[in-house]
């Protein structure tokens, strides 16, 4: 880390408390100008810094300001082999990360951006991204997996943002199949996996996994207000530790996704098995009752009728129509 990097991550561990200039410039061998030179740095990125003659510097309560830094050290040995990018602002991270990805972006590859203008959702849908509040990020891979398991990368990393937020907060989240995660019966997360295939061989060449993540956002749109919600809008936990702790577990399931042990993982969380679905097929509208997840982490269903018939879907979208009595 350089010296900007350094006294940022101090101030971080002493957030609320000042430390004085000369503190800092003998704890990191350097002068105190050089401090100042940092600290000034550290402002121009949006970190709001206290200044008071004969206390120091301190980072104020409310500062959240996502850092390269703080993520790696969040991720702790995961961050190993791991491109860390951060914007102020993009279109759609996996949008962003598509246009590196053609011009050579290696794998493992992360883009965290504080707002997106076209935040990208499920089926042509957009994603509400406003500045400093969430955590949106996509992840650049070259996966060294068939096309089954990758498959599997989207629930894997529903798993991976549900783990991430018990760590971090103590609190329970599910996960309604395949992609989206819950936080007291509304929709906390997002997760948007694309893939761009090798025209020849018709295989899996990138995938670009996003996620979009309400952590501290207090005004929704009103189209979504009613289903939408953040962990925690008067968090002081900086979102640096959450967004290491999402992709230290998420890269430790993807080191072992062939093994789909991290399934049992995702049934442990879901909100709709035993629950009465609907889904769309051709055009066609069905009821069914949601009875397993698959170790390819599929929904198996079935289906409502004369003729009671299982099947397993694979993709799609459903909707629980009928919430069980607890």
């Amino acid at each position: 880390m350089n010296l900007k990097e350094q006294i940022c991550q101090e101030l971080e561990e002493h957030r609320g408390e000042f430390l004085s200039g000369s503190e800092l410039a003998k704890r990191f061998q350097v002068s105190r100008n050089a401090v100042w030179k940092a600290i000034k740095s550290l402002e121009k990125e949006g970190y709001e810094v206290e200044a008071v003659t004969r206390r120091g510097y301190r980072l104020k309560e409310e500062n959240d300001v996502l850092a390269e830094a703080q993520i790696r050290e969040a991720m702790g040995d995961m961050a190993k082999g791991v491109t860390i990018q951060v914007m102020k602002s993009v279109d759609s991270t996996n949008t962003e990360l598509k246009r590196q990805a053609l011009s050579g972006a290696s794998d493992q590859t992360v883009l965290f951006a504080e707002e997106q203008t076209q935040g990208k959702g499920r089926r042509g849908r957009s994603f509400y991204s406003p500045y400093g509040t969430g955590i949106y990020m996509s992840i650049l891979l070259r996966p060294q997996v068939d096309g089954r398991d990758a498959v599997l990368v989207t629930t894997a990393t529903a798993v991976a943002v549900s783990l991430a937020i018990e760590e971090v907060f103590a609190c329970q989240t599910t996960i309604k199949w395949v992609n989206d995660v819950y936080y007291r019966d509304k929709k906390l997360c997002g997760i948007l996996t694309e893939g761009i295939s090798d025209l020849e061989s018709g295989e899996v060449d990138v995938m670009i996994v996003g996620i979009g993540m309400n952590y501290k956002t207090k005004d929704f749109p009103e189209e979504i207000r009613e289903f939408a919600t953040s962990l925690d809008p008067e968090s002081h936990v900086p979102r640096n530790v959450l967004a290491g702790a999402v992709l230290k577990h998420f890269f430790k399931i993807y080191q072992t996704l062939s093994t789909r042990d991290f399934i049992q993982e995702y049934k442990k969380r879901s909100n709709v098995l035993g629950e009465e679905i609907v889904y769309e097929e051709a055009g066609v509208t069905k009821r069914a009752l949601a009875v397993d997840i698959d170790r390819d982490g599929g929904l198996v269903v079935e289906e409502i009728g004369d003729l009671p018939v299982r099947r397993t879907l694979t993709t799609g979208e459903i909707t629980v129509r009928v919430k069980k009595k607890k």
